[in-house]
């Protein structure tokens, strides 16, 4: 949609127009006009200059003008320095740095309906300044409220932590930012704006539910580290019983195989030190 507009330096206009009225005081004074012509011609010559020079126009770095005469689209100047373009046009200025945009604290239920805290941040740029100016009423609001949408949606698209493997997660950032762009970027393409990145700045429970949500991730930590203690126990008591098999240090039978497998799990697996019972008789006894 955006294209560029017929513009000149404005330097070359301001020469050209001062070499116009040294030319016409050069005819003036060559053909002995009277007083009538001189205020006829000078009068004529201000209306040139009033009219030309409202295309003089200053764009700064990094920013674009889109030119509009009379209600119609004409083009863009994104080229910084001091031009002209055509006279009697109204211009908008449009930046095209780079901006950045975060969403508040937004209070969502997530896939599994746990209410969660979430906010991210957007870095996002204009990329076509007519369709900013034209396609939406104000692109950096349009912007902010597709970021907060698209957060929302994304939220509820996800759990705040998987419980199966496999499954993607809030928690997952890499994840989470890759959909989340891609999204902002499908919805803000229609504005003239392109969405750098955009990453998740807080991720909560809500307050009403984060003491319980913290005390099944304290029980899910443990039931975890229970688990690796067991089959790390498993494995040293098979490890054991075989040395003793293979070297030949003691013939055990099955229940006595039983009774070490038993003190010796009770040692590997108890939280707390173990204290050592001397046995002076038979196992049998």
């Amino acid at each position: 949609m955006e294209r560029v507009v017929y513009r000149m330096s404005g330097f070359a206009m301001v020469a050209l127009l001062v070499l116009l009225a040294g030319a016409a005081v050069g005819v003036i004074a060559a053909t002995g006009a009277s007083d009538a012509a001189l205020i006829a011609g000078a009068a004529s010559y201000l209306v040139v200059v009033a009219v030309a020079g409202t295309g003089f126009t200053i764009v700064n770095p990094n920013n674009a003008q889109v030119v509009q005469f009379f209600g119609r689209y004409v083009g863009t100047i994104r080229d910084a320095g001091f031009h002209w373009t055509w006279p009697l046009t109204a211009r908008t200025q449009v930046t095209l740095r780079v901006r950045n945009f975060e969403t508040a604290r937004l209070k969502v239920s997530d896939a599994d309906g746990n209410p969660v805290e979430i906010a991210a941040v957007v870095v996002w740029r204009v990329v076509d300044a007519a369709k900013a100016v034209f396609s939406v009423d104000d692109h950096v609001e349009y912007v902010a409220v597709q970021a907060e949408t698209a957060v929302r949606h994304l939220a509820t698209s996800y759990p705040y932590e998987a419980h199966d493997s496999g499954r993607a997660s809030l928690r997952d950032s890499a994840v989470v930012s890759e959909e989340l762009t891609h999204e902002l970027r499908e919805r803000s393409e229609m504005a003239g704006v392109e969405v750098l990145e955009s990453r998740t700045t807080h991720l909560a429970y809500a307050p009403e539910i984060a003491q319980a949500m913290l005390a099944r991730q304290q029980a899910s930590a443990i039931v975890g580290a229970r688990f690796k203690i067991v089959e790390g126990a498993v494995g040293m008591v098979s490890n054991a019983l075989e040395r003793l098999r293979e070297e030949h240090v003691v013939e055990l039978d099955e229940e006595r195989k039983a009774q070490m497998v038993a003190n010796l799990l009770v040692v590997l697996c108890g939280d707390r030190a173990a204290q050592p019972v001397v046995n002076a008789g038979s196992l049998y006894s």
